[in-house]
């Protein structure tokens, strides 16, 4: 089983990118992402917007319900803040044998550190990162996304991780569903090696 993490108010086009894939793929919307998604608190990126609330650990705890309730092996895939969550719950779930983190906001205030501190032995387990070549280029945090991407993926590779990194076009707005497409492949993939 893939989740996906999604928003309600801005769905993910889960359909169309899941097309011909053969595992079973859960959309899982998630309300308010600035506060359900986010590891710990932070302050918001611009004045006037509601500051990081830091709830994904209780986010994290319903997604736990959800994979007792079906067999695995399960996956996760996630886009912006929910690409951080999907890399947050894959290492502290080890029952997710695989993660897509799709222009994830390893940005975030404190996670390459807390990475560098938290991973586990990942052995036999994989992560799919993409993220497109203009992201950068969004000004403080975004500037440093590719550099603090790069050092999640050693830190991954050093704890046994398969990782592999697909820099593609575009700014974080754009070719979401590619990106998606591209994350559930790689995703569906790993699944079917571990059934």
């Amino acid at each position: 089983m893939i989740y996906v993490i999604d928003s309600p108010e801005h769905p993910l086009p889960v359909a169309e990118a899941a097309a011909g894939l053969s595992s079973e793929i859960m959309s899982v919307p998630v309300a308010n992402w600035g506060d359900a998604l986010t590891t710990w608190p932070a302050p918001a990126l611009r004045p006037g917007e509601e500051d990081f609330g830091g709830r994904a650990e209780e986010t994290l705890a319903s997604l736990a319900e959800l994979l007792d309730q079906a067999p695995g092996p399960h996956a996760i895939c996630g886009y912006s803040l929910g690409g951080l969550f999907a890399l947050y719950a894959f290492v502290r779930e080890p029952r997710l044998s695989a993660c897509a983190c799709l222009s994830g906001s390893v940005w975030y205030e404190g996670w390459v550190d807390w990475l560098r501190a938290n991973a586990p032995d990942c052995a036999g387990r994989s992560v799919f990162f993409s993220v497109g070549k203009k992201e950068k280029r969004a000004g403080l945090p975004f500037r440093h996304v590719e550099e603090d991407l790069a050092a999640c993926v050693d830190i991954l590779r050093a704890c046994g991780c398969e990782v592999a990194v697909r820099l593609g076009p575009g700014n974080h707005m754009q070719y979401v569903g590619e990106r998606l497409a591209a994350g559930l492949s790689a995703l569906d993939e790993a699944v079917a090696g571990r059934s």
